[in-house]
């Protein structure tokens, strides 16, 4: 993509301090393509640089993480990111809802950081906007 590569959509510091593998292939691998390409459509839509935190997670190292096992990210079609120059994770979650992008899921968690995921293709986005808190809650886009 313009702004994503796939190293940087796969890059996990829990992979590296437990030598676990984090290789897309096959399917996971075409999705994470595609993400990386709408992700590239939100970071020309903030027009600011997007750091990821968490894309693309095999499934041992989103078991390491304590990750959902339905997680998007399992299927490359995630990502957790920041956009410091934009404004709070709150501020990049409101944006990326009113600029009408389709996404499965946008979650502001913990205050820090924003989820976007995609519904896999040929599948109806569920268009979930959520808000987790440190205490576990979820509640709508607040």
């Amino acid at each position: 993509s313009k702004y994503f590569s796939i190293s940087e959509l796969t890059v996990s510091e829990t992979a590296a301090r437990r030598g676990l593998k984090n290789i897309p292939f096959g399917k996971q691998l075409e999705n994470l393509k595609q993400t990386a390409q709408r992700m590239d459509v939100i970071r020309e839509g903030l027009g600011k640089p997007v750091i990821v935190t968490s894309g693309y997670r095999s499934p041992e190292v989103n078991a390491a993480i304590g990750g959902s096992r339905t997680s998007a990210h399992c299927h490359g079609l995630a990502v957790d990111f920041t956009c410091p120059g934009y404004g709070s994770p709150l501020d990049v979650a409101k944006a990326i809802l009113a600029s009408g992008i389709e996404f499965d899921q946008l979650i502001h968690e913990f205050g820090a950081w924003v989820h976007i995921g995609f519904a896999e293709p040929g599948k109806p986005s569920r268009k979930q906007t959520l808000t987790i808190n440190k205490r576990g809650t979820l509640a709508g886009l607040v």
